[in-house]
């Protein structure tokens, strides 16, 4: 959705953006889940816990990323070479939000990793350090808390970049896929509004997803800015938990294909460096014999293979070797894995979660393409 956005659309799509609220969700419910499960175990340690969650995130993320952030500063890339303190502390959104505007353009979607960032931080201090009883409530708290400062800008009339780059206004949808993490250690079954709601929900979001290419005025400007942030979280929480239980018939098997699992696995690459890709094809137009200057097919075919063989690259000679050092940060240790049990958790918590949703391999595995 992403590439399509940059790659192909003509007159602005609103895909790109929709693909990371997606990805949000998906982040949030991942990580919160792999945080419960070292969680909900009987000699849990949130020090240990810690140490390794922000250790195996270091390895996962920094590497390719600085990389990236170097290339771009030695040849002053775009030159986006003013600005890259921020970048490299991981304060993108807030360079982009304080400018008002995409300047340099090939660091642009370093925002959401600036977001992503910024919420590995603190996310982990709550689901490990607050009490568990709470936990559901807090992520209710914090998407109100989102849901309020969007209803908060029109009342500042102009627009601007800060009102989508602030980590509030991408906030509920991390804490979304989050909350659909906490309810699944209850139940697997969805709670009957949103099979009520979901149908609706998906309309109104296609609707003002729509609306927003649509001349208006200032008030339904701002009325649609609102509906198409809000109503495709529910949507996009939907479809996460589906696909976590397993998508079943000819169109699981396809999602299972090597092929598809492969870019999975190297998404990450793929979405760090298509800028940079974008940037040189486009500098190497002249030895190009399609047209890649402008969006379109010849861009996006050029443009989006290039992206995937660098990812590849990057993967098999870079971040796989370094993301095998993993192994030596589990959440748990061996020791503790193979002496807790899930039914040792006392009344209050066993009540509350469903101990055979306790999966002890899974705390120490690899999170595939995260």
């Amino acid at each position: 959705m992403v590439l399509y956005h940059h790659f192909f659309a003509v007159d602005g799509s609103v895909l790109g953006h929709l693909g990371v609220r997606l990805f949000f969700v998906l982040s949030g419910f991942l990580i919160t889940r792999l945080l419960l499960e070292a969680r909900f175990t009987v000699d849990y340690q949130p020090d240990t816990v810690l140490k390794a969650f922000y250790i195996r995130r270091a390895l996962r993320i920094f590497p390719p990323y600085f990389a990236m952030l170097g290339f771009i500063c030695l040849v002053n890339l775009e030159g986006a070479r003013d600005g890259i303190k921020w970048h490299a502390l991981y304060l993108s959104n807030f360079w982009y939000a304080l400018c008002n505007e995409w300047t340099p353009w090939v660091l642009c979607h370093t925002w959401s990793l600036s977001i992503e960032e910024q919420f590995y931080v603190a996310w982990p201090l709550v689901i490990l350090l607050a009490p568990r009883r709470l936990i559901a409530s807090i992520c209710v708290a914090i998407i109100a808390f989102s849901l309020a400062y969007r209803f908060y800008w029109p009342f500042t009339a102009t627009p601007s970049l800060a009102r989508d780059l602030l980590p509030p206004a991408s906030v509920d949808a991390l804490v979304a896929g989050a909350l659909l993490a906490v309810h699944r250690r209850r139940t697997e079954v969805w709670p009957r509004w949103i099979g009520l709601s979901l149908a609706p929900l998906t309309a109104a979001a296609i609707m003002f997803l729509w609306l927003k290419s649509v001349p208006m005025t200032p008030a339904l400007e701002w009325l649609t800015w609102i509906g198409a942030e809000v109503f495709p979280v529910i949507p996009l929480v939907v479809l996460v938990g589906c696909c976590s239980s397993g998508v079943s018939g000819a169109f699981g098997r396809i999602l299972e294909r090597r092929s598809i699992s492969t870019i999975g696995r190297i998404s990450y690459g793929v979405y760090l460096f298509h800028p940079v890709v974008l940037s040189l094809v486009v500098k190497a137009q002249p030895w190009i014999p399609v047209n890649v200057s402008e969006q379109g097919p010849g861009r996006f075919v050029i443009a989006t293979a290039a992206t995937l063989m660098l990812a590849s690259i990057s993967w098999l000679t870079f971040e796989r070797p370094l993301n095998q050092l993993k192994r030596y940060f589990p959440y748990i240790s061996p020791a503790q894995a193979h002496t807790s049990s899930p039914i040792q958790l006392n009344k209050a918590d066993a009540r509350e979660y469903d101990a055979s949703a306790y999966r002890p391999s899974y705390a120490n595995r690899d999170e595939r393409g995260s």
